[in-house]
């Protein structure tokens, strides 16, 4: 039997929110699948301003993920995939990151499956997830969301080996 969810609540991302998806993701073990450095606030600063337009142009956007003491622990959501030399261009890409505190505890799929819901209720049928292939625990979250495996290949950046998973929306499961 599986244990239940964790409560969370996913919020668009504030000004405030750069700075606390600075501090937690200030790491080198949550970034290591990320090119393995943090990153500078400035970076976050674009970030939320993005998603935020994301969030009034698309309704929907990389969320701020808090735990259920209202503490930020990291982002879940989706965005069209950012990049457009490599990957699943024009596809829309979910993706999660959470302080390692958070780790292993359920947010990410948790946060997923409300992601899954909400871009399905936008009008999007179809995602992807990119996955560095030595992340097993996301791919273990693909996995619980039903994703299937759509493509191996090979990062431009960092050249590691890398997944890219698909899911139709009318497929969408609980775990």
């Amino acid at each position: 039997m599986s244990r239940p969810l964790p409560v969370l609540q996913l919020r668009v991302p504030t000004d405030e929110d750069a700075l606390a998806w600075h501090r937690v993701f200030d790491d080198p073990e949550v970034m290591e699948y990320q090119g393995g450095a943090t990153a500078e606030l400035s970076v976050y600063e674009e970030l939320t301003a993005r998603q935020r337009r994301h969030d009034a142009e698309r309704g929907f956007c990389l969320w701020t993920m808090l735990d259920e003491d209202g503490e930020v622990i990291g982002f879940t959501g989706a965005q069209p995939w950012p990049h457009e030399t490599f990957g699943p261009v024009g596809e829309i890409e979910i993706g999660w990151r959470l302080a390692r505190s958070a780790w292993g505890k359920g947010y990410a799929t948790a946060a997923a499956l409300t992601t899954l819901e909400r871009v399905r209720a936008a009008g999007v049928e179809r995602v992807v997830a990119m996955v560095d292939a030595a992340n097993e625990r996301s791919v273990a979250v693909t996995r619980r969301l039903g994703m299937e495996l759509a493509e191996t290949f090979v990062s431009p950046v960092g050249k590691r080996k890398g997944y890219c998973f698909s899911l139709a929306l009318g497929e969408v499961s609980s775990p």
